[in-house]
């Protein structure tokens, strides 16, 4: 008992120096967004800033939503693992919207719904592994459907299949992870897989999503303008043509891909390769991909 006792002060203790930092992060946030919302750039990328996102998501989405019509402040994220992590987290606690997060772990859910933003803000969760067959019913059953403010899709695999499958939402903003190492000249993706995970469809770990140009491909078919991309390389956001104006306005694939840095291919053990780029493509032209026409 006094084991279990400790344990629960120790775990008490933790989650409030957690909260604490998170309202650091937020004040800091806010202030760079201040600061940002006086300067006037040309460049999407330059209002780069991290509150919660991986790279420097959180501001280019601020500068997005300040600076078109949104009707409906309410997005949809899935591939968020435990949302500590993601593209919409300061939007819901600095904008006050609302949304809507998807994950295929338990583990992962049931930890969102143990943080304390779950019951300050308006956020639902849902426990699905997502494939082009399901993702309409999950958005459905969640009772949202129709205008939202902001669709993210980060799965790591069908990324390409899912959004071509979309028919229920009508997102103003959609982001994107693109795959750098396809390059900018093919419009490709991995092929169909409903049971796709990244981990184990390859080893290398760098087997997975869909071109630039696929993506701005499909964006096309839909109604969308690719507007920026992050300056990592991995990230892409698109606007509904509608809502383009003359802040934000309709970019070319040559002003906003980039071959990124960061190296996670892995070896057959596992373990981080460290390759760099020439030898990343060596290992995916020998796997299979579809070309989009």
């Amino acid at each position: 008992m006094w084991v279990m006792n400790k344990i629960r002060k120790l775990y008490s203790k933790l989650n409030s120096i957690e909260q604490k930092l998170d309202l650091i992060r937020l004040s800091i946030g806010r202030v760079e967004s201040r600061q940002l919302n006086n300067t006037k750039y040309d460049n999407a990328s330059a209002y780069e800033y991290k509150v919660f996102s991986q790279w420097g998501e959180d501001g280019i989405i601020q500068y997005l939503i300040n600076n078109i019509n949104i009707e409906r402040e309410v997005f949809i994220e899935f591939g968020v693992e435990n949302y500590t992590e993601s593209n919409t987290r300061f939007l819901l606690m600095n904008n006050n919207w609302s949304g809507l997060v998807i994950d295929g772990s338990e583990d992962n859910i049931n930890y969102i719904k143990q943080d304390d933003i779950y019951w300050r803000y308006n956020l639902k969760t849902e426990c699905s592994f997502i494939t082009a067959e399901n993702i309409n019913d999950i958005f459905k059953k969640n009772g949202v459907t129709g205008k939202v403010g902001i669709l993210s899709i980060d799965i790591d695999g069908n990324d390409y299949w899912v959004w071509k499958s979309i028919n229920t939402i009508n997102p103003a903003i959609v982001i994107c992870e693109y795959n750098h190492r396809f390059g900018k000249e093919d419009a490709v993706t991995v092929p169909y897989d409903p049971k796709f995970v990244r981990s184990e469809k390859h080893y290398s770990n760098i087997y997975y999503g869909a071109s630039i140009k696929a993506f701005v491909s499909i964006a096309k078919e839909k109604g969308y303008s690719l507007v920026a991309g992050n300056s990592n390389g991995n990230n892409i956001f698109f606007v509904r043509n509608d809502l383009l104006n003359n802040i934000i306005q309709a970019k070319s694939i040559d002003d906003v891909f980039v071959h990124a840095k960061f190296r996670e291919a892995r070896n057959s053990d596992g373990t981080l390769a460290f390759l760099d780029l020439d030898e990343e493509k060596n290992i995916l032209k020998e796997l299979e991909l579809v070309y989009i026409k």
